[in-house]
């Protein structure tokens, strides 16, 4: 990873009337990494991830790329950026080679230079087979991949993806993962926006938590979980009477209400691993059944609890 700042913002934040969408980000980005901003619907991730590509102007703050003002130098902003939107960009009436080899043209590519890349990346993201189909045609999944395909016909030094495995299914989102983790071999710069936790912790050097508008919380994901403690208890209860019994008697312990009455398995942060065995003795002293149990590190869905009070969930409809 460079020790170059690929992005930096200082109190961006963009409102609109009495509504704010973003309220004050402050953001260093290195050059050759992968970032994510990791937050449900409607957290501010896209908002912030439009102010930095130049199409929104930002209310306040400041914010560069690669040593450019977004506002003051934007023109050059945008030559060294490209972006994937949450909605496909690409041209129904074209067919998906028709629409990569426009999308080449148009970035400066030769017609030979142009048909050779569009061959590549059909190949790469599965589409080789409906090359020649007319986009409408498509599912949703398959123009997403298009849309994707698209935004890398050449590899600028930032890319913003925002939200690019949204409708893809686990097959196609593992291979977008290795795409990504290529162009930071290649020497690129990700600024991935996310709703899905396993996205995050899988691609990303540092994550900046994004909820209701402000950052709450930026780091490594180690960094981040690390940060609710090093350990948590994860109790296993089929019983819904001994669930509940189980909550009141973990409270009185640590003065903490754990997670995850709804699903049977209640999940508790450990300030030591031997507050784990005194939960684990008087749950049993007390007649509650325990289907299992298990200590283990934190994951990001903990860590986004103790930090926003609320649990992250991510709506997905995962489509071909």
């Amino acid at each position: 990873m460079s020790t170059e700042i690929a992005v930096r913002t200082s109190g961006l934040g963009k409102s609109y009337g009495d509504f704010t969408a973003v309220g004050s980000v402050d953001l260093d980005i290195a050059a050759g990494s992968v970032f994510a901003m990791l937050g449900p619907n409607g957290a501010g991730k896209t908002t912030t991830v439009r102010m930095l590509a130049t199409l929104l102007r930002p209310d306040r703050g400041t914010a560069e790329v690669f040593g450019y003002d977004i506002v003051s130098e934007a023109t050059a902003v945008r030559s060294m950026i490209g972006l994937t939107g949450q909605y496909a960009s690409v041209d129904e009436t074209l067919t998906a080679a028709e629409n990569l080899r426009l999308f080449g043209r148009l970035l400066g590519l030769s017609r030979r230079e142009a048909a050779g890349r569009c061959d590549e990346l059909l190949e790469q993201f599965e589409l080789s087979s409906v090359a020649r189909r007319s986009v409408s045609a498509f599912s949703g999944g398959m123009r997403r991949r298009l849309d994707l395909a698209a935004t890398l016909i050449t590899v600028p030094p930032l890319i913003f993806l925002d939200e690019p495995t949204t409708g893809l299914d686990p097959h196609t989102r593992e291979r977008m993962w290795g795409i990504v983790r290529g162009l930071v071999e290649r020497g690129a710069t990700v600024l991935l926006t996310t709703q899905y936790l396993d996205e995050a912790d899988a691609l990303a050097d540092r994550i900046a938590v994004i909820d209701r508008g402000n950052l709450i919380a930026e780091g490594t994901p180690l960094e981040l979980k690390s940060s609710i403690g090093d350990q948590v208890l994860r109790l296993d209860i089929p019983d819904t009477a001994d669930l509940r019994r189980a909550e009141a008697l973990i409270q009185d312990l640590t003065g903490e209400i754990p997670d995850g009455s709804s699903t049977g398995t209640l999940t508790v942060a450990l300030s030591e691993v031997a507050l784990g065995a005194d939960i684990v003795a008087a749950c049993r002293e007390a007649g509650i059944a325990l289907r299992g149990f298990a200590v283990d590190r934190p994951d990001l869905n903990e860590v986004f609890l103790a930090l926003t009070g609320h649990t992250h969930t991510a709506d997905r409809a995962d489509v071909a």
